[in-house]
């Protein structure tokens, strides 16, 4: 049996036995509770630490591996707590960005999905299974390595913490830019249930629930499930179908073993599904580059007699004839033990997860049967173990941990020439030919070990009753081995060698072997890495905390796993299977404060990281390197402010605003890849320097020194807010709330390419959305719209292969409306 189907049954079967349990049990016992992180419990924790209560939010948070207020933790952090985020639509990683303005998510397809902070995590570009995320994702503890599950649906989230900021001496997986630490929430003693059901247009449709309660004195569970679906919003001519639409299932049992106050023993399982028909793009614009103008899309466009569907992306129309699906599975099962021994406590969290990604993409984003087939399914299995220890006295509080990480990936790719390839791809008489590249398939096998392991730890000295000094350490050991293998055959399935002897030039076999070379490569590379931090903090009054951090951190080495470019004579470089670490320097200051009794906060950081050997993507024209390659970049320099605000002066009235000005740069990059306005032309020379960027004709620069312009996918401002008003209300008979609601945020542009290019960029936009409802202790009811003004945006431009001057797009989406019932019992 498949692992995931394994992991279904599991969690079904769970299921099934709590819910019988629960059946039984509900028959005799009328105990209903409040499973969310309600006021009155913040207030109960926050007067344990000896704080003032006042009718002022209180935020608990476990950034520092241990429960305190989120404002009495010295580092920048955004807290959006479980009714937020269901409330404001924000239901994945993907749209937290809405709510967190230092957040950028961007997602081609789940696979193609890059996570950054502050600018910085994960190179912009199609994505490497051999180099790290610089943004950890958690989620009750465990470390999810891949950023594919940033896609899917949040599951009966508590709440979810951003940090930003390396993270490495307090989690087990070093992370450069920072963590999101999600929190779901647990079983209880006392039954208590809830349901959720939303409908919205493009058939919009979700269902959530989730139940919990004793199965004994000492055993709790807790069961959740979530369904989400939704019509595509791009239609596809070609197929008579709406593409890019919502397919989720989601599944979560949780077991929770309590023999006494000192221990607990947590077992969880989770398994998630989508299979939507996605990912496709629309035309965005043509823009000229250096190629001959015979050479460029509208040219060749016209030499076939094509002409795209619609010019206006917002008209949602395309045309496009591969076959797309963006079959994604993920699951795992994890065990946390935490035992009160000695002065202090010991947790221990031991998981599996499995990520199986079954694509089918159009990768020359045309109706032309170009790149017929691009698939690059894979299949995943990490296994992780982490051990800390925390302790806190009046004076000293620590933790120190170790933690060991285990991954495997295997993928089979194809990608796989069509009918009108020859003519889109080559010149003179073969051009004419299709059967030249017709079916040219390139397949490859490769697989990916990867394992590390750490020893971190963190001290806190109180000084003073005001001053707090806190280093950590890390020492960190990564191995990585890897395997790529890519055989190509022509169109009659015979397989070719592109060496021994070399093609002659001008013959069909040379023609093919320019499109696809068969390469052979084993990279393989360990790494020591020793990093620390240092933070000190000081209680300027009770309700102002300053402080300082200065952190040496690193993201380890990498290697090349999706084919390697090659020298002049057509041979892979070896030397670039390998990718260096990058070398970080962090600098951050901040200040947070509470005013007014306690009824605002208002928090404001300054930061700047430096890094060296920056692991950036990076492609150099050639179509035998399948997906681009890693590279490593001289150094680049993210700095900027982030300011923090919310006011809640009465039960009735609450706002917020968070603001991020991100100064996000190439310090230095002087063999870049260049954009598509200076790339396609023939190599300059001394005698023939590059001509002007989008000179048909003209001579291009081998690579180009992109020093001193901005990271690609960073806004330099982003602003969230929001507001909420609600009056006293009694409906059917239920005393509750009248509410009002709204959240928007704004995003200035940015760039949508590695290279900065001028038809790459994506202008600012700000969307807003509305709320209005009636809650109470048993049930809410609301109706909401997103994007209530229509705004047209992009999430994202991509270049077309081959340097033609084709620009597609995946679009924001238009304005949704809806309603949403919940019922807690």
């Amino acid at each position: 049996m498949h692992r995931s189907t394994k992991a279904s049954t599991a969690v079904i079967a769970l299921s099934w036995a709590f819910l019988s349990s629960q059946i039984a049990y509900a028959e005799t016992s009328a105990a209903n509770a409040n499973s969310e992180l309600t006021d009155d419990v913040q207030d109960s924790a926050a007067q344990q630490d000896g704080d003032e209560v006042s009718r002022g939010d209180v935020i608990i948070v476990t950034a520092r591996r241990r429960q305190e207020t989120a404002q009495e933790v010295p580092l920048a952090i955004s807290v959006i707590r479980g009714d937020s985020i269901e409330s404001t639509g924000n239901f994945n990683v993907v749209k937290l960005q809405q709510l967190a303005p230092t957040l950028q998510v961007y997602t081609s397809n789940p696979r193609n999905t890059l996570v950054n902070i502050r600018g910085l995590g994960v190179p912009f570009g199609l994505t490497s299974d051999g180099f790290e995320q610089g943004v950890g994702i958690y989620v009750d503890d465990v470390y999810n390595a891949r950023v594919a599950a940033a896609t899917f649906d949040f599951l009966d989230v508590e709440q979810v913490e951003v940090l930003r900021g390396p993270q490495g001496t307090l989690y087990g997986k070093n992370t450069t830019a920072g963590a999101i630490n999600i929190t779901t929430n647990q079983p209880t003693f006392d039954f208590e249930g809830r349901a959720e059901l939303t409908v919205g247009n493009l058939n919009f449709r979700q269902a959530k629930a989730a139940i919990s309660g004793p199965l004994s004195d000492k055993i709790a569970a807790r069961v959740a499930v979530a369904t989400t679906s939704r019509r595509g919003t791009i239609f596809n001519v070609r197929s008579d179908r709406y593409i890019n639409e919502q397919d989720n299932l989601g599944l979560r049992g949780t077991l929770l073993f309590q023999p006494n106050d000192d221990l607990s023993v947590t077992l969880s399982g989770d398994y998630s599904k989508q299979n939507p028909e996605c990912c496709g793009t629309v035309f965005v614009r043509v823009g000229r580059t250096q190629r001959a103008l015979a050479r460029q899309y509208e040219a060749l466009a016209a030499a076939q007699g094509y002409s795209v569907v619609s010019r206006n992306p917002f008209d949602r129309l395309t045309d496009i004839d591969a076959s797309l699906n963006a079959g994604n599975k993920i699951g795992g099962a994890s065990l946390k033990v935490k035992w009160d021994v000695g002065p202090g406590t010991f947790t221990s969290i031991t998981a599996w997860r499995f990520w199986d990604w079954r694509p089918e993409n159009d990768r020359d984003f045309t109706g032309l049967s170009i790149v017929a087939k691009s698939q690059n399914p894979s299949q995943q299995d990490q296994y992780s173990q982490e051990f800390r220890y925390n302790y806190s006295g009046d004076t000293i509080d620590f933790v120190l941990g170790a933690f060991g990480f285990k991954q495997r990936i295997d993928t089979q790719g194809v990608e796989q020439q069509g009918i009108n390839a020859s003519r889109w791809n080559l010149t003179g008489a073969l051009a004419t030919n299709p059967a030249v590249l017709n079916g040219l398939t390139a397949s490859n096998t490769q697989y990916l070990k990867s394992t590390s392991a750490a020893l971190f730890g963190q001290l806190s000295w109180k000084v003073t009753d005001a001053l707090t000094i806190q280093p950590g350490v890390r020492l960190n050991y990564d191995k990585k081995e890897g395997f790529y293998q890519r055989r190509v055959t022509d169109g009659a399935g015979m397989e070719i060698s592109c060496f021994n002897p070399a093609p002659a030039v001008g013959t069909i076999r040379a023609a093919q072997c320019g499109v696809y070379q068969p390469q052979l490569s084993a990279p393989s590379v360990s790494d020591w890495n020793f990093s620390y931090d240092f933070n000190a903090n000081y209680k300027l009054a009770e309700d102002v905390l300053a402080y300082a951090t200065y952190a040496k951190s690193f993201k380890t080495v990498g290697i090349n796993q999706n084919g390697l470019p090659t020298d002049a004579a057509g041979n892979p470089i070896l030397a670039a299977g390998v990718i260096k670490p990058e070398s970080v320097n962090h600098f951050e200051v901040g200040i947070k404060t509470q005013l007014w009794d306690r009824k605002a906060t208002f928090n404001l950081a300054a930061f700047r990281t430096d890094i060296k050997n920056y692991q950036a993507t990076v492609t150099n024209g050639q179509l035998g390197v399948l997906r681009g390659y890693l590279a490593n970049a001289g150094k680049v320099r993210s700095q900027g402010l982030e300011a923090d605000f919310k006011i809640r002066p009465s039960d009735r009235f609450s706002a917020y605003a968070n603001a991020a000005y991100t100064d996000a740069k190439y310090a230095r990059f002087v063999d870049a890849p260049c954009p598509p306005e200076l790339a396609g032309g023939t190599t300059a020379t001394a005698a023939n320097p590059a001509s002007p960027p989008g000179t048909a004709g003209g001579f291009s620069p081998a690579n180009c020194d992109i020093s001193g312009q901005r990271l690609p996918g960073v806004s330099k401002w982003a602003i969230s807010y929001g507001a909420e008003v609600n009056t006293p209300l009694t409906f059917l008979a239920t005393e509750g709330q009248l509410y009002v609601g709204f959240d928007g945020n704004y995003r200035s542009g940015f760039s949508s390419n590695p290279s900065p290019s001028i038809y790459t960029n994506i202008e600012g936009y700000a969307l807003s959305n509305y709320r209005v409802g009636f809650r109470s202790d048993k049930f809410e009811i609301y109706g909401w719209v997103r994007n209530v003004f229509d705004v047209d945006y992009f999430d994202l431009l991509q270049v077309a292969p081959s340097n033609v001057g084709l620009i597609a797009g995946q679009l924001g989406d238009p304005r949704t409306f809806g309603g949403t019932v919940k019922v807690s019992f």
